[in-house]
């Protein structure tokens, strides 16, 4: 069973932090001593427990004081690159979220716009009535699109068979030209509303 998703706030009781304190820290030690060992790399764990005056470090204060020396001896710019507060952190999560839901506006966007397409095929929007300017304008667009990739999908198949006949290709209708007389979608729209006049 999974585990529950953790309230990132003060635990209120003292019992309960003070043990949460103690298998984080020995976990967090943990993984510094496993990236340590596996990657080949210098690591340390420094935290100063509640209340405490002197911190807890691993994995020892003459193995640490060379490592801070050399972090320390960085030029400022290489020390703040990768370096992340609770603010940056927060601000790279709401940074995910407004992404994650620009992304599923966007498919609901594409959905509904499919939709309409799907209702004037089927003749329950005669002429797109009843439909704001930037929704037909959608719908016009995703036919348009569509057109263009039929008319692609219709060449690529005359050139396969032309190849499969193995004679030589007559000259290739693009889509335009095998129906010359197709009023643009625009036109298909404004039609009805003339007509109505």
């Amino acid at each position: 069973m999974a585990r529950k998703k953790v309230a990132l706030r003060r635990i209120p009781n003292d019992t309960a932090r003070r043990t949460t304190f103690r298998n984080r820290h020995n976990g967090l030690v943990k993984k510094a001593s496993e990236l340590a060992t596996l990657c080949n790399v210098k690591a340390c764990v420094i935290v100063y427990g509640e209340g405490e005056v002197q911190p807890e470090v691993w994995p020892s204060v003459a193995e640490v004081v060379p490592i801070l020396h050399r972090y320390k001896a960085m030029p400022d710019i290489a020390q703040c690159k990768k370096t992340m507060t609770q603010e940056g952190l927060l601000r790279q999560r709401m940074d995910k979220l407004r992404e994650q839901i620009q992304k599923a506006r966007h498919e609901n966007h594409k959905r509904h716009t499919a939709s309409l397409v799907h209702n004037a095929m089927l003749g329950r929007l005669p002429g797109l009535e009843g439909l704001a300017v930037e929704e037909v304008t959608n719908v016009g667009w995703m036919v348009q699109m569509n057109l263009k990739s039929l008319g692609e999908r219709i060449a690529n198949l005359q050139a396969l068979a032309a190849l499969g006949a193995r004679a030589q290709p007559a000259p290739s209708l693009t889509y335009e030209q095998q129906v010359p007389h197709q009023e643009t979608w625009i036109d298909m729209v404004r039609a009805p509303l003339f007509h109505n006049q």
